[in-house]
């Protein structure tokens, strides 16, 4: 492929390329040379669910990867206990050592459903981290000034604030830009929430007289509310593990301006003939292909069909799980009992929005407890079968 297609392809989405010009540079040393790059990523496992925000990065590593190139899928096991301070206004919790391994492992199960097994190099940074000695951890500590880290937007906020900074917040920049030291990135991927911490990485290895990584950053994808970062605690994310029903439900609910926002960072699709499309036809297709990607052609043309089902004819599932009733229950208990919610807080929550229905009657007392069978319903995705 020449560098020019090249470019195309893997600068589409990305917010801001620092440097392109170095980045042409190693693109055409790498097939002069016919070396594979090293493109490197860090995902820190703070949460078990990978979810299509996370999948703006992981599709552009899988380009690198279709281009001949390696990929460092590096999860900052041992960063990750102390947590990334961007863009956060207050100490973060520490994770445990038990979260951090389960975690890990969650994202292992999970990211070979977009990249390449064969191409991909999975590392956890504590096995060279938890080597750096005191004597080591001070002579890198040398290579950063208070200065420069009271320069991030975050910390300066939150310094003028008269909001506590701990030391170990200042490590965590730091310890990521060692990462790329330590596996001499060519390139490093990251949000646009990161731009700190890969310049830093930069400049680490600059110091250590070795050649600077080229720095691409994505933007962050807002989930199904349109406005907010897509995230799991804000419950506005479509996990890659979610149900191919629930998926396709959750595409079709998005808003038209964010469609093609989806269709941009999420897909090679040409965005000009989709919008000569009707927006319903053009949500389907993208609806269509997310589900295919993680599950198969089968699959969408399923979730489809279930859709049709139950949101255009209003028609009730036809296999839906069933859940039996133990007249003890109230309501709050029974939503989180089936799993329809994930905790009372939410059942509330979503009581008060009139969203949770029996057999199409709006249930509003929280304390009420059902004593007949019927459909449970929650929102317009979520149903159950309740048996006496």
């Amino acid at each position: 492929m020449e560098i020019k297609e090249q470019l195309s392809i893997l600068k589409r989405g990305v917010v801001e390329i620092i440097s392109e010009d170095a980045f042409v540079k190693k693109l055409e040393k790498s097939r002069k040379n016919k070396k594979p790059l090293s493109v490197k990523a860090g995902f820190d496992p703070t949460a078990p669910d990978i979810h299509l925000g996370h999948t703006v990065l992981l599709n552009k590593l899988r380009q690198f990867q279709d281009m001949g190139h390696v990929v460092y899928f590096l999860i900052g096991d041992f960063t990750g206990m102390i947590g990334d301070p961007s863009g956060k206004s207050e100490i973060r919790k520490k994770l445990s050592a038990k979260e951090v391994k389960q975690n890990a492992l969650t994202y292992k199960k999970q990211v070979f459903k977009i990249l390449n097994p064969k191409k991909t190099k999975v590392v956890f940074n504590s096995h060279w981290l938890r080597k750096l000695n005191s004597l080591k951890l001070l002579e890198l500590s040398g290579h950063i000034t208070v200065a420069q880290m009271l320069a991030r937007a975050d910390f300066s906020q939150r310094y003028a604030q008269g909001k506590d900074i701990s030391l170990l917040e200042f490590f965590y920049p730091l310890l990521q830009a060692y990462d790329s030291v330590h596996l001499k990135a060519d390139i490093e991927l990251g949000g646009t929430d990161q731009k700190f911490n890969l310049l830093l990485g930069r400049e680490l290895q600059k110091d250590f007289s070795l050649s600077e990584q080229v720095v691409m950053m994505l933007p962050l994808l807002e989930g199904t509310d349109g406005v907010n970062k897509m995230s799991k605690s804000l419950d506005n994310y479509i996990g890659i593990n979610e149900s191919p029903n629930e998926m396709f439900g959750k595409v079709m609910s998005i808003t038209d301006e964010l469609m093609f926002r989806y269709y941009e960072v999420l897909t090679t699709e040409d965005i000009g003939r989709l919008k000569e499309l009707h927006p319903r036809e053009a949500k389907v297709k993208l609806a269509k292909l997310i589900v295919d990607r993680f599950y198969g052609d089968r699959a969408a043309n399923n979730a489809r069909a279930h859709f049709e089902k139950v949101f255009t004819r209003k028609e009730t599932p036809a296999d839906l799980q069933s859940y039996k009733i133990t007249k003890k229950e109230n309501i709050l208990e029974l939503l989180v009992n089936t799993k329809l919610v994930k905790s009372k807080n939410e059942a509330r929550r979503l009581i008060k929005q009139q969203a949770v229905s029996l057999d199409n009657e709006k249930l509003a007392a929280e304390d009420e407890v059902i004593t007949r069978s019927g459909i449970l319903k929650v929102g317009s995705r979520r149903f159950i079968k309740l048996t006496e």
